[in-house]
């Protein structure tokens, strides 16, 4: 009897003692509690799930640029030779292509640059050699910005390549509320001429 007593106040005892222990760690602030608030997500981890953009990463966001298939080469053929390799005077290239951007009263200014290199075909020689660079900045099908650029690059050497760089500086669109801006950057011909009339 005395033995079932002591049993009986030694389990309640220890029962009540676990239970303390469980309150007082629930209160303690410590995340692994019974009544304590779920841990809050992240920002970043919400605004994924919920497809949304934060407002820091759009101050971050600079669009990206890209090139059009067909023109980063341009080509430039001897009059009466268009296509004959023995009538090109020279061939120009885009190699590479990046930007930067800044934001102020409601603005962004993105700065382009382009980098690329002419090589002098067998009816070319030493000169200027002028290339019809088009950038345009667009969202979506509406075109926010587009023009056309003739950059010159002196050949003193026909032998070699000449590496040149060409820059926009001051591109100026609305403070984007998505990410759905482009850049584009390529040669452009123009509309080709029509045909002389017989």
């Amino acid at each position: 009897m005395v033995f079932r007593l002591i049993d009986g106040r030694f389990l309640t005892a220890l029962a009540t003692a676990g239970f303390m222990l469980a309150v007082t760690g629930c209160q303690s602030g410590g995340s692994g509690g019974f009544f304590s608030p779920p841990a809050p997500k992240d920002p970043k981890v919400i605004a994924a799930e919920e497809g949304k953009i934060l407002a820091s990463e759009l101050l971050a966001y600079c669009p990206n640029i890209t090139l059009r298939d067909g023109t980063a080469f341009f080509n430039s053929y001897a009059k009466g030779g268009q296509d004959d390799p023995a009538k090109l005077v020279h061939q120009s290239a885009i190699t590479d292509v990046t930007r930067s951007c800044t934001r102020a009263d409601g603005t962004m200014t993105i700065k382009v640059g382009v980098a690329g290199k002419v090589v002098v075909g067998p009816a070319g020689g030493a000169g200027t050699i002028t290339m019809p660079i088009r950038v345009a900045v667009t969202r979506g099908e509406e075109v926010l910005y587009s023009e056309l650029h003739k950059n010159a690059v002196q050949v003193t050497d026909p032998s070699v390549a000449t590496q040149w760089v060409f820059t926009v500086p001051n591109i100026n669109i609305p403070n984007p509320t998505a990410r759905d801006i482009v850049i584009y950057v390529g040669y452009d011909e123009g509309p080709a001429k029509k045909p002389a009339q017989q």
